[in-house]
């Protein structure tokens, strides 16, 4: 049974099962506390999403961005490299009163960058909450500029590429449409909190969202107030989500517990779990290397598959190592053990090209982008020469453009859960209480027994003469 909530005007379902507590019970109805904790967070992921760097196609283009700007550079034909800088672009028109939007001003750092699945569509959105969508076929060219209600943490877009969908950190998921590039975004669904990824399932039945409350929600594109499934079982937020190409009923997650997922969707049901914090430390320790506290799990940042799915390539933070899954052989039911790929510095975003190659942007100035190949002895890295023309043209038309992170890895510190300890502080002052009780009552009893004893013995009431 589900728990019926008001917020912000509207009316929103909570997954809360009857007799679970709630944040504000939790922490003894601080109502106060709880809400400094949620602008904390939203302030966190504002400044994580400015430092972050991405990574993907867009048919035969690479495509990443570098702070304010958005680079594509061809892979395959010496052309120019498409570069679009935010903080020259548009500039939002001074608001109206009634405006919904806030009045904050952004530093133009790209939040968050989509691609459609024909390749021919590229949206991005920034930190001035400027949403931009793009055609890249035949040429690079600036399809339509709108603003958002507030600031973005993922974008995806539809199969049948009419729709893009917002999720932002206040919950919400907005939709705007791709045929009508001019037209406002609309309210699609929401979540009583914030927002971390965003999937459309590849029949374009479903949306699949993801919270900083550990639950992923399915649900029905045309109609989300009606809820398919909720996919539950992980201990920290929600951070990725991803369906493999070639299986659409399976979907992979990752969270701040430093667990991978895959689940069947539509049913909610795990099929399979990888602690990828045993997985590195039980491989350091086989190299004699230095691993985190155990209590410092890895989040992680991203997932992503290759063409075939026969590989899934899983990027943590503050981790300079990638766990690869291989398709198992006997009828494709999951995944194997993760594999571990040492890299010489820090990831930033991973993603494979159409020949099932793992690119890797990295934090270096001098090979800002790695190419990993899969040969029967495992991955390699190609470099240099060996990387082949595409690697050369990308190098070439980054290079230029592209600057070290001022955070080399992505921080969620702020988005784990906070744990209060109410019962040991109240059972502490109680006993304390019961002590200062206990030791007034033996103060008064003692003073009573002074009292009466020096009454006994008192010279002014003489024992009376006895007669003789």
């Amino acid at each position: 049974m589900f728990g019926k909530v008001k917020h912000r005007q509207r009316v929103y379902f909570s997954a809360r099962p009857l007799g679970q507590k709630t944040h504000e019970e939790e922490t003894g109805g601080n109502v106060t506390s709880f809400i400094g904790d949620c602008a904390r967070v939203c302030l966190s992921v504002h400044r994580r999403r400015g430092n972050m760097r991405t990574l993907g196609f867009c048919g035969d283009w690479l495509v990443t961005s570098c702070g304010t700007k958005l680079v594509a550079v061809h892979t395959k034909e010496d052309r120019e490299a498409f570069v679009f800088d935010c903080s020259l672009a548009e500039k939002k028109p001074k608001q109206t009163k009634g405006d919904d939007t806030s009045e904050e001003t952004g530093n133009d750092e790209v939040l968050a960058v989509a691609t459609s699945a024909s390749g021919k569509l590229l949206a991005l959105t920034d930190d001035t909450k400027r949403l931009v969508l793009f055609g890249c076929e035949p040429s690079w060219r600036c399809i339509s500029t709108r603003w958002v209600v507030r600031r973005c943490t993922a974008l995806t877009f539809s199969r049948a590429e009419d729709e893009l969908l917002l999720a932002d950190k206040s919950g919400d998921v907005y939709s705007f449409s791709v045929v009508e590039a001019q037209r406002d975004g609309e309210l699609k669904l929401g979540h009583l909190s914030m927002l971390l990824a965003v999937v459309i399932s590849p029949d374009d039945r479903f949306i699949i969202t993801a919270d900083r409350d550990e639950k992923i929600r399915v649900s029905h594109r045309r109609s989300p107030y009606n809820i398919q499934a909720f996919c539950l079982g992980h201990r920290q937020f929600v951070s990725a989500l991803h369906i493999p190409a070639g299986r659409p009923d399976w979907l992979l997650s990752g969270s701040g517990d430093g667990t991978v997922k895959l689940w069947e969707f539509e049913s909610g049901r795990q099929l399979q779990s990888w602690e990828l914090q045993q997985d590195a430390s039980a491989a350091e320790q086989n190299q004699n290397q230095v691993h985190p506290a155990a209590d410092q799990n890895a989040a992680v940042c991203s997932v992503t598959s290759s063409p075939d799915a026969h590989h899934v390539a899983i990027l943590c933070e503050r981790d300079s190592t990638r766990h690869l899954f291989c398709l198992d052989s006997d009828g494709g039911t999951g995944f194997g053990p993760p594999h571990m790929l040492s890299l010489p510095c820090s990831p930033l975003d991973v993603s494979f090209d159409q020949e099932g190659r793992l690119w890797v942007l990295m934090d270096s100035c001098e090979d800002p982008v790695q190419v990993l190949c899969c040969s029967q002895s495992g991955w390699q890295s190609l470099r240099g020469g060996s990387g082949g023309p595409e690697l050369c043209r990308v190098m070439g038309g980054l290079k230029p453009h592209w600057s070290r992170s001022e955070a080399s890895t992505r921080s969620f510190q702020h988005l784990f859960k906070v744990s209060y300890d109410n019962v040991t502080s109240y059972l502490q002052k109680k006993q304390q209480r019961l002590e200062e009780q206990l030791k007034r009552r033996a103060e008064q009893e003692e003073k009573s027994n002074k009292k009466s004893r020096g009454e006994e013995s008192s010279p002014e009431n003489p024992k009376e003469p006895e007669n003789i």
